[in-house]
């Protein structure tokens, strides 16, 4: 065990961390538009979160989760990147490619296990309100649930028995 010494001025108080935490966006990016990645954005600085992580899913990961059919990842992962170029997010807007790397369906127990321990906590879902009732839905809900807190874009119209029963953990941002 070492023992680095550092010496610092008389009176040195460290800076209090002004950014918290990271917001994922999970989500297919199959119809998402500018101005909802732009909001986004937005509810990253307004809440001064550290990192907006955009996380697209895989397109076998949808079709098991939603029973529909996506584009390739690979397109819709151009797209997002296009629009950090465009707008000029560096640093603050990160892409997570780890579901396009593995080609094939990712659990999403998997999928946060790799975001909470690449990332700075507190963790913020940011997530449609027919995502938020499909993730209620599956048996590790209750284990997640409390180590991340849910922002729903949009309120939703029927909410899954889980979600209401942790009601506590998430909370709508209604965009204007």
């Amino acid at each position: 065990m070492s023992r680095n010494n550092e010496s610092v001025p008389f009176g040195y108080e460290p800076q209090e961390e002004k950014q918290k935490g990271t917001l994922i966006y999970y989500d297919t990016f199959e119809n998402t538009t500018d101005v909802q990645l732009d909001f986004a954005v937005q509810h990253m600085e307004q809440y001064s979160f550290d990192k907006l992580v955009l996380y697209p899913l895989h397109e076998e990961t949808v079709r098991r989760m939603r029973k529909e059919p996506a584009s390739a990842f690979h397109k819709r992962e151009k797209r997002l990147y296009e629009w950090k170029h465009d707008r000029g997010h560096t640093k603050a807007v990160v892409i997570e490619g780890w579901e396009g790397k593995r080609k094939k369906y990712t659990p999403m127990d998997s999928a946060l296990r790799l975001l909470s321990e690449k990332y700075k906590a507190p963790y913020f879902l940011y997530i449609t309100p027919e995502m938020a009732n499909l993730i209620a839905s599956f048996s590790s809900f209750d284990e997640w649930i409390v180590k991340i807190r849910l922002l729903l874009t949009d309120a939703p119209r029927d909410v899954h028995p889980k979600l209401e029963e942790y009601q506590h953990r998430w909370g709508c941002i209604v965009s204007s």
